[in-house]
């Protein structure tokens, strides 16, 4: 694979950092391969049936035809008019996953953003994924606009669309063009602020088009929606507002230009309308990324922490300030080695150079820089600030840390992800599997936030979670393909969490005393229950020595060892805050490892007379099916201990959506498929946690064979 070399001097202004986001199968990948094939960086149009696209370049993604790892793509795109026009800007495009069970990969992705291009079905409108990523979007305060693709299908309805964009996202969609026909007679789209036609004929790869008059039949409306448009850009901006109340005409320039500024303060979503599969409306999308997301000099400086001082400092988006990079993901490259994938906030980063580690307090070496195009690379030698690359010889960074100049360091905002959902246990077939699977799943666990690996201290089995069954599957096909590591695999668990629905205290006291020097470890501990979410917290409110402090920090790890094996059923107890109020030390006896595991005794005392319960995950399921489905459908889900939140129309078919918990769903597209013929189809996602049944708890607690018992 050829490897360039260049130095990068591109005006910041005409750089814009994307992301393609979406429910799945809602054309993001598709819609990508259009854009890379219009600007230039491929020759011929990928295929995902075919799995000859650009971006899904895994060979799981290829034999699946889904997207499972976000992809870079860097691209280049000139507009012929407006604004804009003749301006040739570099476009860094991140393709992202659609699939649920890969949201870290949109969540990461978002944080590094400065805009985005939010993919909507056209025939089913604004999903339950959709509903995610715009929550994720709106986290970040990510400027976007809509693409309203698949007007070819049957049931297009754009119009429905930017209404279903309306109510269910609370966005302020407005119309930026019309299509010109629909399902079968798509055609083109009305650019309404330039009164024309945009028609597509007969070129297969839609590379041509033609400028036309708008047809007679849709003047009118085109009309009405020009004057909608025209309203909502000057209610954001009060100049054009004087002259739109004065009935003054507004240039076609000025309308740009303030559209520009309502879409990055979030004030105005534009919807396209198009189709990516027939290769219609995608150039007029790609204008609107250039002249209306943000550069990433319109994007607020980057604030932090100084973690000197503990103040809050902002970072300038300049080359010529003080470094500062976030790293969002980690890759395995099997030609170079690990990649870490950084967004450049401030400052100038050169191949070669030391960076400071402000979040683990360590200085590492760039090796190398690249610009990535999917799976291949480009050599480069600096990157400046707004840019994204990747970098290679960093041995210690992980996902969320921040770089810096180690003389002004700053850490900036990490990203969360959700906690797993479900586990399962993985044991080698052979003892030289054994010896490489240890590696494989800490670099399959580096690369993803959400896949977690732990040994099972009962019974020393390996487990493995993570956010879903596909995601489970896709890390165990990794590990035999990429690590050659040959595995037996269990069956999906769910991961179940206990927590404490009361306050209680509790006393930890370990002594040994054997010949010669004894051990001594003494602990009073009080725990609380936490607001539902909270995870876990340890504070010491120990006063006049009565435990030294050094032994504090033993005391907690004796804590979180012990709520990571658990005690009612062997799951992780969470939403727990733990006090250290009181305890005793002995002069020569007293130990780190004595006051570890006092502070472990002590916990279970207390968990004794909390009053513990088991949690189990709760997920937000959407059924899709043809009408005469949809009683047997609820009947099922109703089986299932399901709420059901609501059933509503969506082009002709009905949709349910309901909560339903985890340990209830499994083999469920097997039960749908023969409920309804094959013809509905259900989406999942992780919603919250929620108390087990108390019957259903004792069944579960039965089958653990858990003792809850401490190791010494």
């Amino acid at each position: 694979m050829a490897v360039t070399k260049t130095k990068r001097d591109f005006p910041l202004d005409r750089i814009r950092n994307i992301g393609i986001i979406a429910h799945i199968d809602a054309g993001k990948t598709t819609t990508t391969e259009r854009i890379l094939f219009y600007t230039g960086r491929t020759y011929k149009i990928g295929d995902i049936d075919e799995g000859t696209t650009t971006t899904d370049w895994m060979e799981q993604e290829k034999e699946r035809g889904i997207t499972i790892v976000s992809a870079a793509i860097t691209t280049f795109w000139t507009p012929k008019s407006g604004p804009m026009a003749d301006q040739n800007t570099r476009i860094n495009l991140i393709d992202t996953p659609g699939h649920v069970d890969f949201t870290a990969e949109v969540e990461r992705s978002l944080r590094v953003l400065d805009g985005g291009v939010i993919v909507l079905d056209s025939a089913s409108g604004v999903q339950s994924q959709t509903e995610t990523v715009w929550r994720q979007a709106n986290k970040y305060k990510v400027p976007l606009i809509a693409f309203s693709n698949k007007m070819d299908v049957v049931g297009a309805d754009f119009l429905g669309t930017i209404q279903s964009a309306r109510d269910r996202l609370g966005a302020n969609a407005v119309a930026y063009n019309l299509p010109v026909g629909r399902e079968n007679d798509f055609k083109g789209v009305i650019d309404l602020l330039n009164k024309k036609a945009l028609i597509w004929q007969g070129d297969e790869t839609g590379a041509k088009f033609t400028e036309e008059e708008i047809p007679d039949d849709l003047k009118e409306e085109a009309e009405k929606y020009r004057e909608k448009l025209v309203e909502e850009i000057s209610s954001t901006n009060d100049q054009l507002m004087e002259k739109y109340l004065g009935g003054e005409e507004i240039g076609v320039d000025e309308l740009k230009k303030a559209l520009r500024q309502a879409v990055i303060e979030n004030k105005i979503v534009p919807v396209l309308a198009g189709s990516s599969l027939r290769n219609k409306g995608v150039q007029p999308m790609l204008d609107a990324v250039v002249e209306f997301l943000p550069s990433p000099q319109d994007v607020a400086s980057v604030s932090g922490i100084n973690p000197r001082t503990g103040e809050s400092e902002a970072r300038p988006t300049d080359p010529t300030a003080s470094f500062s990079a976030l790293a969002f993901k980690i890759q395995v490259d099997p030609h170079v080695g690990k990649l870490t994938y950084l967004r450049i906030y401030s400052g100038t980063l050169k191949s070669g150079s030391y960076v400071y580690n402000s979040s683990k307090n360590i200085k590492e070496r760039i090796g190398r820089l690249m610009l990535m195009h999917a799976n291949e690379r480009e050599e480069i030698e600096e990157a400046l600030a707004g840019e994204i690359v990747a970098a290679v010889g960093l041995k210690e960074t992980i996902t969320g840390n921040t770089l810096s100049d180690e003389s002004k360091s700053i850490i900036l905002e990490s990203i969360n992800f959700p906690e797993p959902v479900i586990s399962l246990a993985i044991e080698p077939k052979t003892k030289s599997d054994q010896e490489k699977l240890g590696l494989a799943l800490s670099r399959l666990a580096e690369e993803d936030p959400t896949f977690r690996v732990k040994t099972d201290a009962e019974t020393g089995q390996t487990i493995i979670s993570g956010m879903g069954e596909l995601q489970l599957e896709v890390l165990v096909d990794r590990m035999r393909r990429e690590f050659k590591v040959e595995a037996n695999v269990g069956q999906p668990q769910v991961a179940y969490k206990e927590t404490i629905t009361q306050q209680a205290s509790g006393e930890g006291k370990y002594i040994r005393q054997t010949g010669g020097r004894g051990q001594y470890g003494h602990c009073l501990l009080r725990i609380e229950p936490l607001t539902r979410g909270q995870g876990r917290e340890f504070v010491s409110e120990i006063v006049g020595g009565a435990i030294p402090r050094e032994y504090i920090p033993a005391i907690e790890k004796g804590v979180i060892e012990k709520e990571d094996t658990g005690i009612l059923a062997g799951y992780p107890v969470t939403d727990v805050k733990t006090t250290v109020y009181d305890g005793s030390f002995h002069e020569v006896d007293s130990s780190e490892m004595a006051f570890k595991i006092a502070g472990s005794l002590g916990l279970s005392d207390a968990a004794s007379r909390a009053a513990m319960v088991l949690l189990e995950p709760i997920m937000k399921v959407e059924v899709t099916t043809p009408e005469e489905f949809l009683g047997d459908i609820i009947a099922d889900l109703s089986s299932k201990r399901a709420q059901i939140l609501s059933t509503e129309m969506r082009g002709n078919a009905r949709v349910v959506v309901a909560l339903v918990p985890l340990a209830e769903m499994g083999g469920y597209a097997t039960t749908i498929r023969s409920m309804s013929q094959g013809r509905a189809t259900y989406y999942m996602e992780a919603d919250h946690y929620e108390e087990v049944p108390k019957n259903i708890a004792e069944k579960i607690i039965t089958a653990s064979g858990f003792t809850g018992r401490v190791e010494h």
